[in-house]
C-alpha cells in the first residue's frame, strides 16, 4: 500500500488544471441544479439555468478534460490504463453529452419563457435539472475513483 505518491514537477500544472476544472465543474452542477429547480418558474430560472451551463459548466468541462488527458499522457500508461481512469473517462465523456443535452433544453427553454412572458418551458428546465443532479451523483463517483485509485 503506498501512502503517498510523489509526482515529477511537470505533472502539477496539468494535474492542478483537471483538479480545478473538476472541482469547478461540480461547483456549477449543483449551482444549476439548485437554480433549475428552484420555485422560481418561468424566465428567469430557465435563463439563469442556460447562462450557468453555457458559462460555468461547459467551459470547467473543458478545462477539466483538456487536463485529464494531459496528466494522462504525462504518466505514460499506454493503451492498459488502470480502472480508475477508465471510470473517469466514462463519466467524462458520457457527461459531455449530458451537459450538452441540458444546454440545449435549458436554450430552448429560455426561449420558450421568453417568448410567452414568462410561462413555458417548466418540464424542460426540470428534466435539466434532473440530468444536472445526475451528473452530480456520476461525477462523486470518478472523484472517489480518482482518489480511493480501486483496480491500480
Amino acid at each position: 500500500m503506498t501512502i503517498a505518491a510523489i509526482r515529477p514537477d511537470e505533472w502539477n500544472v496539468p494535474l492542478f488544471l483537471h483538479v480545478l476544472g473538476a472541482m469547478v465543474l461540480v461547483g456549477t452542477l449543483l449551482l444549476a441544479g439548485i437554480v433549475l429547480f428552484s420555485r422560481r418558474e418561468g424566465r428567469s430560472s430557465a435563463r439563469l439555468g442556460f447562462r450557468v451551463f453555457l458559462l460555468g459548466v461547459l467551459p470547467s468541462y473543458v478545462v477539466m478534460r483538456v487536463g485529464a488527458q494531459w496528466v494522462e499522457s504525462e504518466e505514460g500508461f499506454g493503451d492498459e490504463g488502470p480502472d480508475w481512469i477508465g471510470i473517469g473517462y466514462t463519466t467524462a465523456d458520457i457527461g459531455a453529452l449530458l451537459i450538452l443535452i441540458c444546454l440545449v433544453l435549458t436554450g430552448i427553454a429560455a426561449r420558450r419563457s421568453s417568448r410567452t412572458e414568462g410561462a413555458g418551458g417548466g418540464t424542460l428546465v426540470r428534466i435539466a435539472g434532473g440530468v444536472s443532479y445526475l451528473l452530480l451523483a456520476a461525477y462523486v463517483v470518478a472523484v472517489w475513483a480518482m482518489t480511493a485509485k480501486p483496480g491500480s
